[in-house]
């Protein structure tokens, strides 16, 4: 009633039956962009199929990511002459200004320079920073002259605590993780910075910026089956990615990069066992720039191939406005 809006936009799996309804009543036309189902997810829905139905229609467009997506809609009772495969708009993301502008500062405060390489553990859950952690200081008792570094994000800001917790007890408990140092980003700026090891970035916002500067991207959520986090911002970046064997919530992406060969996914294991996979893959990457660099190519390619989506969604958008 105060916004009185012409037209709604709900992104990905947002579907908020009480929303919608009142969405519908308030005379707004309601369209689902960059829309997702994931194979879980309609398994779901689909125990209370009528009712999800019911909610669907309110909806007058349904612009999806993949042609599975559009399927599985469709088999919940959307109409498929009101959806359209656009493709995923993340396909099309690029880097700004001040993105560019925090990864300079970022850089200057912990002496990123290349000497040492930067592996990043991009959208972490429990318990996937242990693993990360013990898997570096495998690689670096293995290989001292290599002294990779970690960035650890967590998915979650309600973790930040238990995360700076989990660097400090690992460390203590690990025999190869002797003399390592530990910054968090949130912290005052220290001369100790160029030197930590291990560096928690407990901020919002950031992440993006920070992929720029990476050597070696480990996304999570997918060493348990969370169904994992996107992997287009690492390759957006042009970086080497590692990801875990849980992402179904990423089907169709993961499917177009492990064709393209353009990403490292573990095979599916007991978590002891996939965490001396993690290291295996880490240790090979981090000995081979070539294979990173061409790792990163072909990601930063695959990106390329799949751009478009914007365009489609934009089209299909004006002509429901123009309705």
């Amino acid at each position: 009633k105060h916004f009185q809006p012409s037209v709604v936009l709900m992104m990905e799996t947002e579907i908020w039956p009480r929303f919608f309804r009142e969405a519908h009543l308030s005379g707004s036309k309601l369209a689902i962009v960059n829309g997702r189902l994931s194979e879980k997810s309609f398994q779901r829905y689909s125990y209370i199929k009528r009712f999800i139905q019911k909610i669907l229609g309110f909806v007058d467009l349904a612009l999806m990511q993949g042609d599975g997506d559009t399927d599985r809609l469709a088999s919940l009772g959307f109409d498929r002459e009101r959806m359209t495969t656009t493709g995923n708009l993340k396909f099309d993301m690029a880097f700004d200004e001040a993105e560019g502008a925090f990864s300079e500062s970022f850089r200057t405060r912990f002496r990123i320079d290349g000497e040492r390489p930067l592996i990043v553990a991009a959208s972490t859950h429990e318990p996937e920073e242990q693993v990360i952690i013990r898997s570096l200081y495998a690689v670096s008792s293995a290989c001292p002259e290599i002294r990779p570094r970690l960035i650890i994000a967590p998915r979650h800001p309600e973790r930040f605590e238990a995360v700076a917790e989990i660097i400090d007890s690992t460390a203590n408990q690990d025999e190869d993780s002797c003399d390592t140092h530990f910054a968090r980003r949130s912290a005052p700026e220290s001369e100790d910075d160029k030197f930590v090891d291990v560096i928690l970035l407990d901020s919002i916002g950031e992440l993006r910026s920070v992929l720029a500067l990476a050597d070696i991207v480990f996304v999570g959520g997918s060493l348990i089956p969370h169904g994992g986090q996107s992997v287009l911002e690492p390759a957006a970046a042009g970086k080497a990615i590692i990801t875990g064997p849980y992402t179904h919530n990423f089907e169709a992406v993961i499917r177009e990069f492990t064709t393209s060969n353009a990403l490292i996914q573990l095979h599916e294991d007991e978590l002891e066992a996939l965490e001396e996979q993690l290291h295996d893959r880490l240790f090979d990457l981090l000995t081979d720039r070539d294979e990173r660099v061409r790792l990163g190519n072909a990601a930063a390619r695959v990106m390329t191939a799949n751009r478009g989506s914007t365009e489609i969604t934009i089209n299909e958008l004006k002509r429901l406005i123009a309705k």
